[in-house]
């Protein structure tokens, strides 16, 4: 059975996912910034991404998102695992993209591997990496 402190725990780091989400979806990076500890490293190296500290990443994404017209990361079906003030957690993502002019749909799959600490301003994200499922371009149907 879950202790209360346990069961804060983990609604406070599905909250710090879906900020996560909303703050790269919204494009608002001083939010994203937030998630992470100020020492942080990110690695997208396994969708095609950089690895690196928090400022890289974000001047990455700065540079590649508007290349979309909409970003939408779905966070589900999280294992976290507590240790006291420090946890570890697995989380799908479902990322679909849009395509400009009509190109299609990019459509990502993931799972985020997280190294989360508990800071003076709650959990944070101290590393995260990505672990590939799928990553597949939809065209949408021609008439002929």
């Amino acid at each position: 059975m879950l202790t209360l402190q346990e069961m804060s725990d983990r609604l406070e780091i599905q909250e710090l996912f879906a900020r996560y989400a909303h703050a790269v979806d919204g494009r608002d990076w001083a939010a994203l910034k937030d998630v992470f500890t100020e020492d942080a490293v990110v690695d997208y190296t396994a969708m095609g991404g950089p690895r690196g500290t928090v400022p890289e990443v974000v001047a990455f994404l700065e540079e590649v998102l508007p290349l979309f017209p909409a970003t939408q990361h779905l966070v589900a079906n999280m294992i976290i695992e507590l240790d006291g003030d420090r946890a570890t957690a697995r989380t799908m993502c479902h990322n679909p993209m849009p395509l400009p002019d009509d190109g299609g749909l990019l459509q990502c799959g993931l799972w985020y591997l997280d190294r989360l600490v508990r800071t003076e301003a709650g959990w944070r994200l101290a590393e995260r990496g990505e672990e590939k499922a799928y990553q597949v371009v939809l065209k949408q149907a021609t008439a002929e």
